[in-house]
């Protein structure tokens, strides 16, 4: 059967329309697969080529974090990398989640420098992670500080009496599950905590003392849980210097022997939370709740609906402004 003339141009238009999707296509999955490398950390600074100074941040409340340690511990050991720069911007956490970054930080300073720049704040934990780097500065106006350990626990009993509403225990002793929000806590109660609270609190004075060049009465007086500035933290010798994180870069490459020239790398830990699909999924589940579309809700916006600081338990090392 003989085509036409308009058959044949019909035809080659086809032709040229599905070579078009399938080029789209191609280019659609490539640029995918490039976002997808890019939130799980292929290109975060990890395995980076040549000497570097690599830039760690820690900011928003501190918890304990098992990528950031991971990463901690490959820092330490990749001889490529020559310094480490933390910037911290962080009102503090859990005492744990402090205690385990400030560990991993000591382990890494003993193999390369480390120095901290302190961005708008360094508290509870977050100055407690500061001091486990080798020189620390923060911007004039920053706030540093708030030396101290916290355990919050709510009261609700006077809301459920007037409501009707009891709650009945039988517990193996007085002191089991104390305090509880469902009534005043029993003789004793509130001392055990104390107890708790005063133990954690000497062990950060004593691991301030020990990092900071300050005695214990020295740090005693300045562990009221008072904030400061970066001028008044100078002063006090809480931070060595007031500067930003280029500052830090220099004090490292002033180290015998770092070349004066290495760049800031970003190093940032793999997260599963941090997958396109993973945030596309919560947007899309929160912003179903809310009864709206997804596209009306940021990513950004997941952090002020549901911040972390509701999720923490145990003992606290956190600033509250």
């Amino acid at each position: 059967m003989t085509e036409t003339v308009d058959q044949i141009f019909d035809r080659r238009n086809l032709r040229r329309k599905v070579t078009f999707w399938r080029i789209a296509a191609f280019v659609a999955l490539v640029a995918a697969l490039v976002a997808a490398l890019w939130a799980g950390g292929l290109f975060s600074g990890q395995g980076a080529s040549g000497d570097h100074i690599a830039r760690v941040s820690i900011s928003g409340v501190i918890q304990q974090d098992r990528p950031l340690l991971e990463m901690l511990e490959k820092i330490e050991k990749d001889d490529s990398v020559k310094g480490v720069v933390l910037t911290i911007n962080s009102p503090g956490g859990t005492t744990v989640g402090g205690e385990d970054i400030f560990n991993a930080v000591r382990k890494v300073a003993e193999k390369k420098p480390v120095a901290a720049s302190v961005g708008t704040l360094a508290a509870s934990a977050g100055y407690m992670i500061a001091t486990g780097s080798d020189h620390i500065v923060a911007r004039r106006s920053s706030i540093v500080g708030s030396i101290g350990v916290i355990f919050q626990y709510p009261q609700a009993h006077k809301l459920l009496d007037k409501i009707g509403v009891s709650l009945e225990e039988v517990k193996s002793a007085p002191l089991k599950a104390e305090p509880s929000p469902f009534h005043v806590p029993p003789p004793g109660a509130i001392a055990v905590i104390e107890e708790l609270i005063d133990d954690s609190y000497q062990w950060f004075v004593d691991l301030v003392t020990d990092r900071r060049p300050l005695n214990r009465a020295e740090v005693l007086a300045l562990a009221d849980g008072r904030i400061m500035s970066g001028d008044r933290g100078v002063e006090t010798k809480l931070i060595d210097a007031i500067g930003d994180e280029e500052a830090a870069r220099k004090w490292i490459t002033a180290k015998d022997g770092i070349a004066d020239d290495l760049e800031l790398v970003d190093w940032n830990p793999k997260r599963k939370e941090d997958s396109l699909f993973f945030r596309s999924q919560a947007r899309a589940w929160v912003a179903q709740q809310l009864g709206l579309p997804a596209a009306a809700l940021p990513d950004e916006a997941l952090d002020r609906i549901i911040p972390k600081r509701l999720f923490l338990d145990g003992l606290l090392s956190l600033w509250q402004g």
